[in-house]
């Protein structure tokens, strides 16, 4: 028997150092904890094999130090292991150092015993008729067990909470542990009290640390994992086909029972159901995934079908299953939201960038069809707001949008590119003129009590370059719009060549304008400004461009590119800088004389016009009295409550502000009452009605009257005879410009006749 035991202790010890090296080298963070419990578990059963071994009782004695030491080392590691594998950490630094001093105490007193005799001795008895020294115990021993049989305890109560809370997947690998654990503790306890000569529990703490080697570092419940699995696939939304390597139908979940209609166990019949729906089914070896569809209309149902193979640990095909995700509401969603983005939510019809998009499509897959674009645009819509409220103005809206879509071919594409404006390409065989025009002209909305006709121009781009941008093409449709755009019975009008070569000329003279500035090809002309006695008062800057290659250019020809496009603003600070140089020279011979330059109404929209104004007087060091600024009504046409406050920060910065064309628009004296002008400049049109009528003739005489009334000097441009300078002079006018005493003239020339 003894010989049985020490093959068994030395193997023991023996799988302990192996579990041990394989443990330290494990890159799970349990391993390290596996590793110091199972080499803990060495010296015990190295002390127990030296006893069963030995018959000379110093070598016995040494065995059961190394037992009694070994154990409380196994103490130490099992509750070091057991807080890492059941992750305890509500246990205090305290506590545990608590305990820690306790083991050491017991070693210590273990390391006395040589001396004072307290824990334990040894007697002979004879077993296999060989002498066998087995412990007497004392009180130090006594201590020792309490200790021990006290952390077993605690460990036991760790390992039995956690097997009762956690979930039965888990509880598991805690209940093996503990029945390991309690049946040990049994033994070791038998051989305590029924005094056995050999300590049989050592195996059960052998048996105990390779159940904690293998449960820590390898155990997966599988069985419990397989129902748990199966469950989950039961449980999933997906329909799931598992198949043999034979291609049969073996399990189908519940929501794959509902889609093939399979009744009882008959799953065999799942591959001919499968294959009615979606057309061959492959279970091979080869995985493969593809998107299906159902039905047809709003009946169409979208699936997304993934076939995977199933490998045995070898790697061996051992069968395969089919994923099929019922995709229908995410399409469906992903349509709709894709359908907004590109719809108008008012009329349904595509939007700016998707009608784009679209266009561009059609035009590439039909290299060899001539299309045109069209610009519909409904004039004056605010009106119909207006004065029929906003539920009336998108009703409209709507009517107008079912006309455009009415009657098409799928040739052509449409859509709405703003609030009141839409816009369609298509094949210019199928552009019907007569038809659109007697639409257009009986084309009325109703709304119940409200009718109302709407008023529709079309501007038409035939497409010559089909590689242009889509938007461009929209624009030149839209541009031909201004040539009917009084227009009440005729409604189409057509973007032609004389069109074209006009934005290319405004293109390419906006395009030359920071060089002919640079260069000095813009220049500023003056035109005397006389007073009643016949002298020079000052003069008007205006703007002369000498082209280099088009000579003397007409200001009518560039300045309205340049208002429009906002360039305009250069140019006027260009002048205001000129002005001022003018001025500067004036101011020793000529302090007198002033300049009138014009602000365009761009210039508030770009920049300060007061402090850019008030900067170059200063640098050129001339009053600010001496350069007059030109405004029309149209500057506080909009935004009055701001024009007006910059208009009044040019007069305090002392500047003369002057009205220009007084009299030409419809509020010229609603707005005399409110603007700080100083001067009005009486329109030329008012002039040559006022010789010939005398209804006419008496306007004016009120108009000058009335400006000298509210003390506003009176200036009248436009004067090209002697009889109206004398006409206007009878009249109380004091400054007066025109032909009559001068046209516009280069700076040299007018110094030269003017100046001193």
């Amino acid at each position: 028997m003894r010989i049985t035991f020490v093959a068994v202790f030395s193997f023991l010890a023996l799988a302990m150092v192996v579990c041990t090296f394989i443990s330290m080298r494990s890159k799970k963070e349990i391993g390290k904890y596996v590793a110091f419990l199972t080499v803990s578990i060495i010296p015990p059963i190295i002390g127990n094999l030296i006893v069963v071994a030995s018959d000379i009782r110093v070598l016995s004695v040494i065995g059961y130090y190394v037992y009694f030491l070994g154990m409380d080392v196994i103490m130490l590691s099992l509750v070091r292991f057991t807080f890492a594998y059941c992750n305890i950490t509500v246990i205090t630094r305290k506590y545990r150092y608590a305990l820690y001093g306790v083991l050491a105490a017991d070693a210590l007193q273990y390391v006395l015993n040589p001396f004072f005799g307290q824990a334990f001795s040894v007697d002979q008895i004879m077993v296999d008729s060989m002498p066998y020294f087995r412990p007497v115990a004392y009180a130090g021993q006594t201590a020792h067990r309490i200790i021990d049989y006290g952390i077993v305890f605690i460990v036991l109560f760790i390992f039995i909470y956690k097997m009762t809370h956690s979930p039965r997947i888990y509880s598991e690998k805690y209940s093996v542990i503990v029945i390991t654990l309690v049946i040990t503790t049994i033994t070791e306890t038998f051989f305590i009290f029924s005094r056995t000569p050999i300590d049989r529990a050592m195996v059960g703490f052998g048996i105990f640390g390779l159940l904690i080697f293998y449960f820590s570092l390898y155990y997966r419940p599988l069985r419990l994992l397989d129902r748990m699995l199966a469950n989950i696939a039961s449980g999933m939304h997906q329909a799931l086909f598992f198949f043999d390597t034979s291609g049969k139908c073996i399990w189908a979940n519940e929501p794959g029972i509902a889609m093939t209609g399979i009744s009882g166990n008959s799953f065999e019949k799942a591959e001919r159901d499968l294959r009615e729906m979606f057309g061959e089914i492959r279970s091979d070896k080869n995985e493969w995934h593809r998107e299906e569809s159902t039905g047809r209309g709003e009946d169409t149902r979208y699936y997304e079908l993934e076939m995977h193979k199933v490998a045995d640990e070898r790697g061996n095909w051992v069968g395969s299953f089919l994923v099929i995700t019922d995709n229908t509401k995410q399409k469906r969603d992903f349509a709709r939201q894709l359908y907004n983005a590109n719809h108008d939510p008012l009329t349904g019809l595509y939007t700016r960038s998707y009608l784009y998009e679209q266009i561009r499509r059609e035009l590439s897959a039909n290299p060899d069809t001539d299309y045109l674009v069209a610009f519909v645009d409904v004039r004056n819509f605010k009106i119909v707001n207006d004065i029929f409220g906003k539920k009336f103005g998108d009703y409209a809206i709507q009517c107008i949008a079912k006309l455009i879509s009415t009657d098409i071919s799928e040739h052509v594409k449409y859509g709405r590119l703003a609030g009141d404006a839409f816009g369609a390409c298509l094949p210019v065989s199928e552009l019907d003129t007569e038809r659109i025009e007697r639409e257009l002209s009986e084309f009325t909305v109703k709304s119940g009590s409200i009718e109302h006709h709407i008023l529709i121009h079309i501007g038409i781009y035939e497409i010559v370059d089909k590689d242009i941008e889509v938007s461009v093409m929209f624009d030149r449709a839209n541009m031909a719009l201004s040539t009917i755009k009084e227009e009440y019975r005729k409604h189409i009008a057509y973007y032609d060549d004389k069109m074209r070569a006009k934005v290319l000329w405004n293109q390419n003279i906006s395009g030359q304008l920071q060089e002919a500035l640079k260069q000095k090809q813009i220049m500023p002309y003056l035109q005397p400004i006389m007073n009643a006695d016949g002298k020079i008062a000052g003069a008007e800057a205006l703007v002369r461009w000498i082209h280099p290659e088009q000579g003397f250019m007409n200001p009518g020809a560039f300045i309205p590119v340049f208002e429009k496009n906002g360039m305009i603003v250069e140019v006027d600070k260009y002048m205001w800088r000129c002005a001022c140089e003018i001025l500067s020279k004036w101011h020793e011979t000529d302090p007198d004389l002033f300049i009138s330059v014009n602000i365009s109404p761009k210039d508030f929209y770009f920049m300060d016009v007061a402090q850019e104004l008030t900067k170059l007087v200063e640098e050129y060091g001339i009053p600010t009295s001496a350069l007059r600024v030109e405004i029309t009504e149209t500057v506080v046409m909009s935004n009055t409550d701001d024009r007006m406050n910059d208009i009044r920060k040019l007069k305090e910065a002392g500047f003369v502000v002057e009205m220009d064309d007084f009299g030409s628009g419809y509020s010229s004296l609603n707005m005399l009452k409110d603007m700080p002008v100083d001067v009005l400049k009486i329109d030329m049109k008012f002039l040559s009605s006022a010789q010939n009528d005398e209804r006419a003739r008496t306007i004016l005489q009120n108009v000058i009257h009335l400006s000298g009334d509210l003390r506003i000097a009176s200036l009248t441009e436009g004067v090209e005879t002697e009889e109206q300078y004398r006409m206007l002079s009878d009249m109380g006018c004091e400054l007066f410009q025109g032909y009559h005493f001068s046209k516009p003239i280069p700076v040299a020339q007018f110094e030269e006749k003017y100046t001193h």
